[in-house]
């Protein structure tokens, strides 16, 4: 490969391989990678002058559309494009600003149940952890090709698929000793059934998911193999219910549970559910 022709710059070593970068426009930006020696600004210029009349040239093949925007002539320094900071994931069980008053106030409540070490509150991603997907590879062995490697990066919870306020709002605590569990929930517009009601395989879902957190108090791998639910009264969309869930037996590798759900003041009975 031949250097770049024009006239003498400062050498440049291959460990110093120096990186210029100009916007073009509002949205494309030019990077060069200059070695040996920098080319003169004429010649610079030349392809810099050729690359922004090129996207000019695309614009006026697009028709010159409201909404697309012109390229410009202005050179503006190329924007970082990536950061090397450490990920971290959100704990989805933690208070949002669309939580309600009465959501809060049962959330607080229960936290400082935590304080003596006999309820734990349990966090909340989502995506499964690595180990819990390998876990599942161990026990549940027709796992293993359900999803190809090229997907694992779209995976998420069901349950935590909406943005905050939207969907599926809640938190749930443990008290491993008493071997039941309590989850604190809100329904969100998303989940609509019947006009004003939450759908009710919205309830479904938390139920299950209430049920299988209160399921691994043992420490097993779980999954459902039978849920009957039996619905007393639809939930108002918005609203909060408390489900509290309970360990009843254990038979060999099945375990037995059951919740109900009910209002916050605990009057009104919406649903009575058994899992195994």
């Amino acid at each position: 490969m031949s250097p770049p022709t024009g006239a003498p710059g400062p050498a440049l070593t291959s460990p110093q391989l120096k990186k210029k970068s100009w916007r073009v426009g509002s949205c494309v930006s030019v990077s060069l990678y200059l070695s040996w020696r920098e080319p003169a600004p004429s010649l610079l210029g030349a392809m810099l002058r050729s690359c922004t009349a090129g996207l000019r040239s695309l614009w006026a093949l697009r028709g010159g559309r409201e909404g697309v925007p012109r390229p410009s002539t202005d050179l503006q320094p190329a924007p970082r494009l990536f950061s090397a900071e450490k990920v971290i994931h959100k704990d989805w069980a933690l208070p949002n600003p669309s939580w309600s008053k009465d959501l809060k106030l049962l959330f607080d409540q229960f936290m400082k149940k935590c304080e003596d070490g006999s309820w734990q509150r349990l966090p909340s991603y989502r995506h499964t952890s690595t180990q819990i997907r390998e876990d599942f590879k161990t026990y549940f062995l027709e796992q293993k090709k359900v999803v190809k490697e090229g997907r694992l990066s779209q995976v998420q919870l069901f349950t935590r698929g909406f943005e905050d306020g939207l969907g599926f709002e809640y938190v749930i605590f443990s008290n491993n000793d008493e071997k039941r569990t309590v989850c604190l929930f809100q329904g969100g517009p998303y989940l609509e059934g019947k006009p004003g009601f939450l759908h009710g395989g919205a309830i479904a879902a938390i139920i299950d998911t209430a049920l299988g957190s209160c399921a691994t108090i043992p420490g097993k791998v779980v999954m459902t193999a039978n849920l009957n639910i039996n619905f007393k009264r639809p939930v108002p969309l918005c609203s909060v219910v408390v489900i509290n869930s309970q360990l009843d037996k254990l038979e060999g590798r099945k375990l037995f549970t059951s919740c109900n759900v009910r209002s916050v003041d605990e009057k009104t009975l919406y649903s009575e559910a058994t899992g195994a």
